[in-house]
Order: structure tokens, then C-alpha cells, then sequence
């Protein structure tokens, strides 16, 4: 069944072509907004108009980078088992971390799941103990150690009950390969680029000339601000460019991170065959920690029902032989923080 896409009212055809067709591909050249208007039938004026109100009705997180996995620092999916009496109070202090950029409950003895993110894995370990002491809930840190499809997009008008993706020529592309993950350290880019990054994880300003405004804030030229970036995407570090759409506004309120536990030997394979379903809008492979959390393969789902996405899960499942392993799906219950990435804080020791 397709996808039940809740957009505003005031959301017609030309800006629901903003939303789906330019969550990557975004145009490196002075006026960006310009080159887009001109594929939609809009000025420029209007096109940056309507990312404001976009942003501005909570449709959209950001127009700008989304950067790959401990690329830049250390990174890692972190769960804990907070009392239900307690959660929201946990789920507070948790959240009040600038490290934290996504935080949920989730149908789970570990009933918190969060990201954590940090210019290095001493700030990340310092963050998680600072949560530890404060909480008095033990964390499990589960860090990235095989990624199969990471990206983020959601092509808005794919339906979950197809075979294919009908992605927009800048939303679809080939799975990348697997790429094993390696230990992060701090981050070794030369202080000009790092200030670039720093200023390009809030986002692109919304200008006619993003790019010189990027700059000015950064300290280079317009055109170091661009070759940079387009570097950054040919090396990988930039995973997509783009615009960064919030699925829960959007309608797609469903959100289940499905995981199983599968033989060493056997999950490359396997997360390589999971990613390549259309369903499929994350797949890697994380770390056990055992006793507690057994699970090694993990890939999430997204829909606009419950019944629509344990539909598609259970599917996939069958047909990949996934389900006789040991396997478990965790829902989100409620959304407490989701925002962008922040691996260069403006203070990078600045956690609470």
C-alpha cells in the first residue's frame, strides 16, 4: 500500500516535487535555489520562500549535508532500561546532551534509544558516563561496525508494497557497498575545513548564494565553500546533499528498527541482500553486548502504520530466511529529540 503522506495544506504539487526530488543531488554552483526553480517552474525567490515555510511547518529538519557514519568522529547507537515512572525525566536529561541527536522509546526493556555523536570516542564515553551518573541507568553503547545502506532519504512516494522505488532521479541511486567501519578517533580535517563543518552541519542558509553566506561564516570564498563540499560528496564524507525531510510530520509515524541475531559468518551476506529491499531505509550490522543485547543485524522500516510496516518486515523475513535466527522488532513509542548530527559542537567539550 503507498505510503500516507500528511503534508500541509498549503503544500501543492511543485512543492511536494522540493521535498522529494531534491533530498540529494542539491546543486553545487552559486545559486543552487535558481538552478532548482528552474526544474519546478518557480523563481528563485519563491524556492527559497518555500524552504522557509517548509522549515518553518516542521516538514522539513534542514536543506544541507548529512555525513557518513564516524567519518568525521566517533558515533554510536546507545540504549537504556530507564524505570517507567522515570522515563521522561531520564529521556530529559538524556536529550539536554548536544552530542544527542536522536532520541526515542522504543517497545523494549530498553525502552531509550539514542545516537550519540562526538568529535572523538573519549568526548563520546565521557557523554555516555555523564548520562550513567546522572540517571543511575546503565547505557549499552553499540557502535557501527558494517554499514550496508545508510541515507536517510525518504522517497515520498514510494509505495511500501511494491517491488520497486519510484525515486525522483536525485533521490534514487545503487546501494553502496558494504564498507566496514573503522575505529573512530578525533577528527583530522585542518582547522579551515573543520570550521566549514561545523558551520555546514546546522545547514545551508536559505540565500540566494548559500554557498558564500556558508563561507563568510567559515572564514573562505564562495568557491572553496563549493569545492570543498564537492569533494567531501566524492569522497564520501558527505553522504547526501540535500533536503532533510521529518518523517513523523509527514505522515510516517511507523517507525520499527527490526534486528536479529545472525552468525558472524553469515551477516554480510545477509545485511547486503536486507539492504537492497525497496522497504529498507537503513541497514547495518552493530555490535552485540551480551548478555543483554544479542543482536547484531539491524535495519529499520518506515510507514505510515503499524500493520503496513510489520507487513513489509514480515515479508522480507520470509523470503530472506531472516526469522530463523533469533529476531526481535522495536516500534517507536514517542519521539524526544531528532535533530541533525553534531560531531564539531562550536565548544567541542560542551556536553552537560
Amino acid at each position: 500500500m503507498p505510503r500516507a503522506i500528511t503534508l500541509p495544506g498549503a503544500v501543492d504539487a511543485t512543492a511536494f516535487r522540493l521535498l522529494n526530488e531534491w533530498q540529494r543531488g542539491f546543486p553545487c554552483e552559486p545559486r543552487p535555489f535558481a538552478r532548482i526553480g528552474e526544474t519546478v517552474g518557480l523563481d528563485e525567490a519563491e524556492v527559497i520562500a518555500a524552504y522557509r515555510r517548509l522549515i518553518g511547518e516542521g516538514v522539513v529538519s534542514r536543506v544541507g549535508a548529512v555525513f557518513a557514519p564516524r567519518r568525521l568522529g566517533a558515533s554510536a547507537l546507545a540504549a537504556l532500561a530507564a524505570p517507567p515512572e522515570r522515563l521522561e525525566a531520564v529521556a530529559a536529561r538524556v536529550s539536554r546532551e548536544a552530542a544527542i541527536n536522536h532520541n526515542y522509546q522504543r517497545e523494549h526493556h530498553y525502552n531509550l534509544w539514542f545516537v550519540v555523536t562526538a568529535a572523538s570516542e573519549q568526548h563520546l564515553h565521557e557523554v555516555v558516563e555523564g548520562i550513567e551518573r546522572d540517571t543511575g541507568c546503565a547505557v549499552i553503547v553499540l557502535p557501527l561496525e558494517e554499514e550496508y545502506h545508510i541515507d536517510l532519504g525518504f522517497d515520498l512516494g514510494f509505495d511500501l508494497g511494491s517491488e520497486q522505488k519510484r525515486a525522483s532521479p536525485h533521490l534514487s541511486g545503487p546501494v553502496p557497498h558494504a564498507a566496514a567501519v573503522a575505529a573512530g578517533g578525533a577528527c583530522a580535517l585542518p582547522d579551515i575545513e573543520r570550521k566549514v563543518v561545523t558551520v555546514l552541519q546546522g545547514g545551508l542558509p536559505l540565500v540566494a548564494r548559500p554557498y558564500a553566506a556558508l563561507g563568510e561564516q567559515a572564514g573562505v570564498g564562495e568557491g572553496m565553500a563549493i569545492e570543498l563540499i564537492e569533494r567531501w560528496l566524492d569522497e564520501g564524507l558527505i553522504r547526501r546533499l540535500g533536503v532533510v525531510v521529518r518523517h513523523h510530520e509527514l505522515g510516517l509515524g511507523a517507525n520499527a528498527m527490526c534486528v536479529w541475531d545472525i552468525a558472524d559468518g553469515q551477516v554480510g551476506e545477509l545485511g547486503r541482500r536486507l539492504a537492497r529491499e525497496p522497504a529498507v531505509t537503513l541497514c547495518y550490522r552493530r555490535r552485540r553486548i551480551l548478555p543483554g543485547w544479542p543482536y547484531n543485524l539491524f535495519c529499520m522500516i518506515h510507514g505510515s502504520a503499524r500493520e503496513e510496516v510489520l507487513a513489509a518486515r514480515d515479508d522480507i523475513a520470509a523470503r530472506l530466511g531472516l526469522d530463523m535466527a533469533p529476531h526481535d522488532v522495536l516500534f517507536s513509542c514517542r519521539r524526544f529529540k531528532q535533530t541533525g548530527a553534531r560531531y564539531l559542537p562550536e565548544k567541542e567539550n560542551a556536553h552537560v
